[in-house]
């Protein structure tokens, strides 16, 4: 056979059998002719879909989508073949994961705001000593990346500075509360009672 083969379809090929039997004096189809077989098929089925979505517009099913009417995202960013993953990432917030070198990076920008939070020395300590086993020990991995670039810290510096930032907090607590007082000792009784009241 030379040219174009048919495809394989056996309800075709039963269908041209019959017809064939029924009329042996039927003319040949020859083979240059292109097969319409299925066409008839594929356009009513794409009238069906073109219908079915004309008729969920004018029921208004596409109205109020999330997103509508506003910009897509990631179109200023170049292509990412991980786009999925730092979706889901940012959509669940979710940290600590990555290369090394970017996690120490975030954790060393948020730090100084951990040992704010921090209620002792001994805790401030602690949390300084962890960050710089952690950088030390992704400077010494082998396994690829970008380089580890965030410095340690000095605890005994960082110590030091956090001994200062809590003493101007009690200074400023201790003044804040000496401008109450006075508030309450120039008021009279009746307006000291309706400071006090809940609202």
């Amino acid at each position: 056979m030379t040219g174009k083969q048919e495809p394989k379809d056996s309800r075709l090929n039963a269908a041209r059998y019959q017809v064939e039997r029924m009329s042996p004096a039927a003319p040949q189809r020859p083979e240059s002719d292109p097969n319409t077989a299925g066409q008839s098929g594929m356009d009513a089925r794409e009238h069906f879909v073109e219908m079915a979505i004309q008729q969920a517009i004018r029921r208004g099913e596409f109205d109020n989508l999330p997103g509508a009417g506003k910009p897509l995202e990631n179109l200023r960013h170049g292509y990412d073949p991980d786009w999925w993953i730092r979706q889901k990432i940012e959509s669940e917030k979710i940290t600590g994961l990555g290369p090394p070198a970017l996690t120490l990076r975030a954790e060393d920008a948020a730090l100084d705001i951990r040992l704010a939070r921090a209620s002792s020395e001994a805790g401030v300590r602690e949390i300084l000593e962890d960050f710089n086993k952690r950088v030390i020990a992704a400077r010494r991995q082998l396994l690829g990346g970008p380089p580890v670039v965030t410095p340690t810290r000095d605890v005994a510096e960082e110590i030091r500075e956090w001994r200062e930032r809590r003493a101007a907090r009690g200074h400023e607590l201790a003044r804040q509360r000496e401008r109450e007082a006075a508030e309450l000792a120039a008021m009279t009784w009746r307006e000291r009672r309706r400071a006090r009241r809940p609202r």
